[in-house]
């Protein structure tokens, strides 16, 4: 079964659950659930000006001054969860015309909604999109603003596939 619910702190909002916009609409358009405000890159990038741009950081290095500094992409806010069966995941993209209008980005790329992140602990699988906002302006995500689209995708696992270790939370818990 595929289903969009909202998330419980959201469960008495008034926004609409994600929706293709025509009969051939490979994606479920996603909205913005609160107002954000979406500072420009290079601002995030003067805030790093001590740190030194010429030698490599290590994962950890990068991550520990990304913490300390609050240097990071926004995570907008959808207010929805998913489920889906199990060899599914929603694949999360902004909307085609972001980055040529709104110099809007997705920091991951695309996002990768797994089955099980669904009801997970953390942040009761709440869908968040990733922004990087490449414009020299702060950009005011208004609630109800169309953000990104997602299509469900099956996928496969090896033969030799042995994973058994069940999602313990949200963001990053598959790595922790």
């Amino acid at each position: 079964m595929f289903k969009f619910e909202k998330v419980s702190r959201f469960k008495n909002e008034d926004f609409n659950l994600p929706t293709r916009a025509t009969a051939e609409s490979a994606g479920y358009d996603f909205i913005v659930a609160e107002d954000i405000i979406l500072e420009p890159y290079y601002l995030i990038r003067n805030r790093l000006r001590n740190v030194p741009v010429n030698e490599p950081l290590s994962l950890e290095e990068v991550a520990k001054i990304t913490k300390a500094e609050q240097a990071k992409p926004a995570l907008v806010s959808t207010g929805v969860k998913c489920t889906m069966p199990s060899d599914y995941y929603l694949q999360l993209s902004v909307r085609s015309s972001c980055p040529l209008k709104n110099w809007l980005i997705m920091a991951n790329g695309v996002g990768v909604i797994d089955a099980d992140y669904y009801d997970n602990p953390d942040n009761e699988g709440e869908i968040f999109f990733q922004i990087i906002n490449l414009s020299p302006f702060h950009i005011h995500l208004k609630k109800g603003d169309r953000i990104g689209q997602g299509i469900f995708l099956p996928y496969h696992i090896t033969d030799d596939d042995n994973a058994t270790e069940k999602r313990n939370g949200g963001f990053g818990s598959t790595s922790k």
